[in-house]
């Protein structure tokens, strides 16, 4: 008689997940430190360009994903088209390594960023969301901990990609160190390549259906032919503006009608469930168009007007590269998280625990705080132009409780209000969203674009404060929109939950799948 594998945890599952999901995150955002000013310094390119490019190839990003979660529920599977994009995805790193001032090379290093990503993503997410399926308190504390995964593997590269460029381009009195910096990002999707390959084993039982049945090798071949093109229409996409708005407007248009024909097209006791995502997803639009001033106006901010030391009762501590300061966003949600988590998870055992509207609510208001603090970076100066480096850590701290509550909690909410056999195609939608408002934070930021003549920081100072305080009194009016509409969740959310308990409760006992 055979003998059965043990069942594997849901534990030893996540933690497959949650490894290579670190590592691929270590990969992107070791290369979104640099990329701003990689274009500003390296390249000579305008704010006004740096800051649209890099949005519209964010925005690209974000898009992607709404394919790649479709490929992976009905084409590859869920488990081999994460593999598949992460492996996509050390390549566009691999690329960026080459050396040269091409612009065009650039934009399609980029393009096969896009494709890998797409393919990665709502896979990965999805898998995660396989793995805890029906049980909502735990969907919340996953998501949590597997959000701080992606801050974790960032905290890393943010650090230490600015070190390596200085290093490599001081050392050797060249411009090396740019490309020595994006190869340490592909080196993080080796290794995430590796530790996956070794726990494997761990997802053999989760996943879609087609990952069930060996691939189908036209299948594949379609999946690469595609995505070939689709790494060439995203390098035209970022050489014309134009057309970079064409695209991500018509995303937007794309997204709501996908909303509508799929709440149109449900079954009734579908509906609830599915216009509470779509509320939820448009107040994340939002929260992205702040979250994206990371990596464009605040980073230009900490390059022109934060000074580098950290200093504390007048004992000098240690001095940052500009591009390090983004390291504090995933080195706060690496300390919150697993508070958050904690939290989360005591409080839905003894039934006091919010509602993800709510939670949206306060994480928009700590967004506001965190950008008033900014806003104050005048008031605390350490030289004529310069502020004292703790606004940032401060600013971001604050930011950063706001992502955790708000972007955080997204695919938990896919997970909780979307009838599984949308799961990946909605996680995509999702990402979809996020992607149009990753641009629209690109325009915002251009709001503190400086002329290229400017250079000295007591004129470029008052152009970025201004540009915080705004944003701050923005993120005080999402405060109140999210709390006008908790009472139209809350009853859509007791809808939602009604249809799964008359459901559960329809339903035959069947033994857990294997």
């Amino acid at each position: 008689m055979a003998t059965q594998n043990p069942p594997v945890s849901q534990t030893r599952s996540f933690s497959t997940v949650f490894l290579i999901e670190m590592w691929e995150r270590f990969g992107y955002y070791g290369m979104q430190a640099l990329i701003v000013y990689y274009m500003v310094q390296r390249l000579g390119f305008t704010d006004d360009r740096a800051n649209l490019t890099w949005s519209a190839a964010a925005a690209l990003i974000y898009v992607a994903p709404a394919i790649g979660g479709w490929v992976g529920d009905k084409v590859l599977g869920t488990r081999r088209t994460m593999l598949l994009g992460a492996f996509i995805l050390s390549v566009g790193y691999a690329l960026m390594t080459v050396p040269g001032q091409s612009v065009w090379f650039l934009f399609c290093s980029l393009g096969v960023i896009v494709v890998g990503n797409g393919l990665f993503k709502p896979n990965a997410g999805n898998l995660v969301r396989k793995i805890y399926e029906g049980d909502d308190s735990k969907i919340d504390s996953a998501f949590t901990i597997y959000y701080m995964a992606v801050n974790l593997g960032s905290t890393f590269s943010m650090l230490a990609t600015p070190l390596i460029k200085d290093y490599v381009n001081n050392a050797y009195h060249n411009e090396m160190g740019w490309h020595a910096a994006f190869g340490v990002c592909c080196v993080g999707l080796l290794v995430g390549l590796g530790l996956y390959f070794l726990m494997r084993h761990t997802l053999d039982h989760v996943g879609s259906a087609p990952d069930e049945k060996p691939v189908q090798i036209n299948k594949l071949l379609a999946v690469l032919g595609l995505g070939v093109v689709a790494v060439f229409a995203s390098a035209l996409v970022l050489q014309s503006e134009g057309l970079a708005k064409i695209f991500v407007y018509s995303a937007g248009v794309v997204v709501l009608g996908i909303f509508a024909y799929l709440i149109y097209s449900s079954q009734r006791s579908e509906r609830a469930g599915l216009i509470a995502a779509l509320v939820l997803t448009v107040q994340t639009v939002f929260f992205f168009i702040f979250y994206q001033q990371m990596s464009t106006s605040l980073s230009l901010f900490a390059l022109r007007n934060v000074d580098p030391s950290f200093d504390i009762f007048g004992l000098h501590l240690w001095n940052w590269a500009p591009a390090q300061f983004q390291a504090f966003n995933p080195i706060w949600i690496f300390i919150l998280s697993p508070i958050l988590a904690f939290m989360y998870t005591r409080a839905g055992r003894s039934g006091k625990d919010l509602s993800i509207a709510a939670k949206f609510a306060l994480g928009f208001a700590t967004v506001a705080l965190g950008f008033f603090i900014y806003s104050a970076a005048a008031h605390f100066t350490t030289s004529p132009g310069k502020t004292t480096s703790w606004i940032m850590v401060w600013g971001y701290g604050s930011s950063s409780l706001g992502e955790l509550l708000v972007s955080g909690l997204g695919l938990a909410m896919i997970a909780r209000y979307v009838p599984a056999r949308m799961g990946g195609f909605m996680m995509g939608a999702y990402f979809v969203a996020s992607g149009i408002s990753q641009y629209l934070g690109g325009v915002v930021a251009n709001y503190a674009s400086v002329p290229q003549d400017v250079t000295d920081p007591i004129k470029t100072m008052p152009i970025y404060t201004n540009l915080f305080f705004w944003l701050g009194v923005a993120g005080v009016i999402c405060t109140l929109i999210a709390l006008a509409v908790l009472p139209l969740m809350k009853k859509l959310s007791t809808e939602h939950h009604a249809h799964n308990i008359a459901t559960d409760t329809a339903l035959p006992t069947i033994g857990s799948e294997q």
